[in-house]
């Protein structure tokens, strides 16, 4: 009776350990599960976002320069652009396959080519199996545009000894799937003042640095589960860009010819987001871990404008090159505000 006795107790002891050591596993497993399905966003993440923060980078560092000559201090100018940015085919897609992927899986087949944010609205279903329920999901479209354009507003204002204070803004701009806004400042300085030789010939040289701030945003993975929504659905950048730029022009009448070097540098800061919460929303853990995509980049590009000069307007085209192409348009008006020219 006694062997019964532990021989039963035993038995409870072992069923209860199985038991533990069950439910332990089902946690650890769902934990690899959500740590898996991380790794899988952010490389998802990284392959959609890039091109097209690279491409705001250099949406917001065209025609900052309106003109290399020395003007009057106190002239002000106010001018309306236009901003088209071409997107590149090598930037608007990119190749998935199950083998990229420790969670995911593609339905129906093991590639398919995708959108970037820059590219078309072409989807494929992803699934994947989350503590026992599957989850199946669109991947997300791009903004599907060939062509990116923007207006926004730019000021500068002529400061003693060859000086002028520049700044820009537009207003959020909305694209297929996201919206785009830029804002900055800068300080320029004429270089061809202390050449006399030069300003005889009407050759200008001037160099400027500024400031700008890039805010992007793209609809993102939407994945709806048992447990509500993942918190994947939008993806942010805020970038902070540093600009150098140099340029020497030539005028010629009415007209005055442009050409410029460029140089900046960027820092990225990326974040999800979603307007709804449930007990596994992944939003705070992967802004953790986009960090690790958050490369600071440096930029070299050309640019070529001219200016026409008529009244107190001028009109302004500009084209810069380099990994992208992007053309700028402008309308501006010159207010003179020196007194002495007044009297």
């Amino acid at each position: 009776m006694p062997f019964m006795l532990i021989s039963m107790r035993n038995l409870f002891l072992a069923i209860i350990v199985v038991v533990m050591c069950s439910v332990n596993s089902t946690a650890q497993t769902l934990d690899e599960q959500i740590g898996y399905l991380l790794s899988d966003a952010l490389f998802y993440s990284e392959k959609y976002i890039v091109p097209a923060t690279d491409g705001a980078v250099y949406q917001a560092s065209s025609s900052w320069i309106n003109s290399a000559k020395k003007r009057e201090k106190w002239q002000f100018d106010l001018g309306i652009h236009a901003n088209l940015f071409f997107v590149p085919n090598r930037d608007r897609q990119f190749t998935i396959s199950n083998n990229d992927f420790q969670f995911l899986q593609i339905e129906n087949t093991n590639s398919a080519i995708v959108p970037t944010a820059f590219g078309n609205d072409e989807q494929v279903y992803l699934y994947g199996n989350l503590d026992n329920q599957q989850i199946r999901f669109k991947t997300p479209e791009g903004i599907n545009q060939e062509t990116i354009v923007y207006p926004y507003l730019q000021a500068r204002l002529s400061l003693p000894y060859g000086f002028e204070v520049v700044g820009r803004y537009s207003t959020r701009t909305k694209l297929k799937k996201g919206d785009y806004q830029v804002y900055g400042f800068g300080l320029q300085h004429n270089f061809s003042q202390y050449f006399k030789k030069l300003e005889e010939k009407k050759i200008n040289l001037a160099a400027i640095m500024m400031y700008s701030n890039e805010d992007i945003s793209f609809d993102f993975l939407d994945v709806p589960t048992n447990y509500g929504d993942l918190g994947l659905n939008q993806f942010t950048a805020k970038i902070n860009t540093y600009h150098f730029q140099i340029a020497v022009s030539k005028e010629i009448n009415q007209f005055e010819i442009i050409a410029s070097a460029l140089t900046n540098y960027s820092t990225f800061n990326y974040k999800v987001s979603s307007k709804t919460e449930s007990p596994i929303n992944l939003a705070t853990t992967i802004n953790n871990k986009l960090p690790q995509l958050e490369k600071d980049k440096w930029n070299f590009m050309g640019e070529i404008s001219a200016n026409y000069y008529f009244n107190d307007f001028f009109l302004k085209s500009s084209f810069s090159f380099g990994k992208f192409a992007n053309v700028n348009l402008g309308l501006n008006y010159t207010f003179n505000f020196n007194t002495k020219k007044i009297e």
